[in-house]
C-alpha cells in the first residue's frame, strides 16, 4: 500500500515550511489543498509558496484558475486524486498540505462528492431570502431538510448553507446521503500542527504586516486592473476584502489592516472545528516546542524506506 502524508492546522502555523523541508527528506513532491492558492495573480494574500521554493519542491494544484473562474470541491478533489496518482506512480512521496478542512478531507477520507452544477437563479434566491430574514433562516431551512448536514455546518457560513440547499433543491436527496466515503488506495500519515493561542495569533500578525511590505495593497490593485471586481467570491477572501474597501475609500488602512487580523484569528479558531485535536487520527505537534526532529521518528516508523540518511 502506498503512503501520503497530510499535513493540517491552522493558518500561519508552519505547516508550509514542514512541508518544505520534509519533502526534500522523503523525496517527495507537495500538492495543496488551499481552496485559495487555486487562483492566478493572488500570490500575497493567500501566502502562495515562492517561485524559489516551488523550484526547490514541486507543487500541485496552485495556480491552475483564474480569480473569475468557479472552482469547487468537486472540481478539486479530482484534480488532487490526479496528482497523487502521478506522484506516487514516479515513486515520490505526496504530501497534501493545506488548512481547508473540506480539500483535505475529501482526499484523505475519499469523499463521494455530489456532482451538482451550480444554480446561480436558486442561490440569488437564497441570498436574497437571507437579506430580508436573515442567513439563521436559510439555516431553519436546512435543518428540516437536512439535519445531519446542518449538525456538520457553520450556521454563519452561508455559502456552504445554501450549497447544501442546492443540493437537495437538485437531487431531491440530502446532502449529507451523497456524501458517501470510499477509502483512497492509499495509506495517510496526519501530522497536525499546533501551538497556543497567543503564539498563533503573534504569527498570524506577523504574518498579515508581511504582506502589507510585500505589496498586498499593489496586488490587489493590480486585481482590479485586470478587470476583477470585489464581488468574485475569490476576492471576497480575508485579506482581498479589507484591502478592497480600503481602496474604494471605505475604510483607511490601518482599520483594514486591523480587520485582516481579526478575521483570520477567527478562520484560525474555525480551523479547528475541521482538525480536531481530539481526532485520534492525527498526530498532533506543538510548534515551536516540537519541530521536525520529533516529527521525523514518527514518520521513519510508520512509512519505512524514505527517510534519507
Amino acid at each position: 500500500m502506498k503512503w501520503v502524508i497530510a499535513i493540517v492546522g491552522p493558518t500561519a502555523v508552519g505547516k508550509s515550511e514542514l512541508a518544505l523541508s520534509l519533502a526534500q527528506t522523503l523525496d517527495g513532491e507537495i500538492v495543496s489543498a488551499d481552496s485559495r492558492q487555486v487562483y492566478r495573480y493572488m500570490d500575497i494574500g493567500t501566502a502562495k509558496p515562492s517561485l524559489e521554493e516551488r523550484d526547490l519542491v514541486p507543487h500541485h494544484l496552485i495556480d491552475i484558475v483564474n480569480p473569475d473562474e468557479t472552482f469547487s470541491l468537486a472540481l478539486y478533489q479530482p484534480l488532487a486524486h490526479k496528482a497523487i496518482e502521478d506522484i506516487l506512480r514516479r515513486d515520490k512521496l505526496p504530501l497534501v498540505v493545506g488548512g481547508s478542512g473540506l480539500y483535505v478531507w475529501s482526499v484523505v477520507e475519499g469523499w463521494h462528492i455530489p456532482q451538482v452544477p451550480p444554480d446561480y437563479n436558486f442561490r440569488r434566491q437564497m441570498e436574497e431570502k437571507a437579506a430580508r430574514e436573515g442567513i439563521s433562516s436559510l439555516y431553519q431551512q436546512l435543518e428540516e431538510v437536512d439535519p445531519a448536514a446542518a449538525k456538520k455546518i457553520d450556521p454563519r457560513n452561508m455559502r456552504r448553507v445554501i450549497r447544501a440547499l442546492e443540493v437537495y433543491e437538485a437531487t431531491h436527496t440530502p446532502f449529507s446521503q451523497l456524501q458517501e466515503k470510499k477509502p483512497p488506495p492509499f495509506n495517510t500519515l496526519i501530522l497536525g500542527l499546533t501551538t497556543s493561542r497567543d503564539e498563533l495569533y503573534r504569527r498570524i500578525d506577523h504574518r498579515v504586516d508581511d504582506m502589507i511590505k510585500q505589496g498586498l495593497v499593489k496586488e490587489v490593485q493590480a486585481l482590479t486592473d485586470r478587470g476583477y471586481g470585489f464581488e468574485l467570491p475569490a476576492m471576497s477572501g480575508v485579506g482581498y476584502k479589507q484591502i478592497g474597501q480600503f481602496l474604494q475609500g471605505k475604510v483607511d488602512l490601518a482599520a483594514a489592516i486591523q480587520q485582516i487580523k481579526f478575521e483570520t484569528h477567527r478562520f484560525a479558531r474555525h480551523q479547528y472545528a475541521w482538525f480536531r485535536l481530539n481526532n485520534p487520527r492525527i498526530h498532533w505537534f506543538d510548534i515551536p516546542e516540537q519541530g521536525e526532529s520529533n516529527i521525523l521518528p514518527l514518520v521513519e516508523k510508520e512509512i519505512k524506506g524514505r527517510i534519507r540518511r
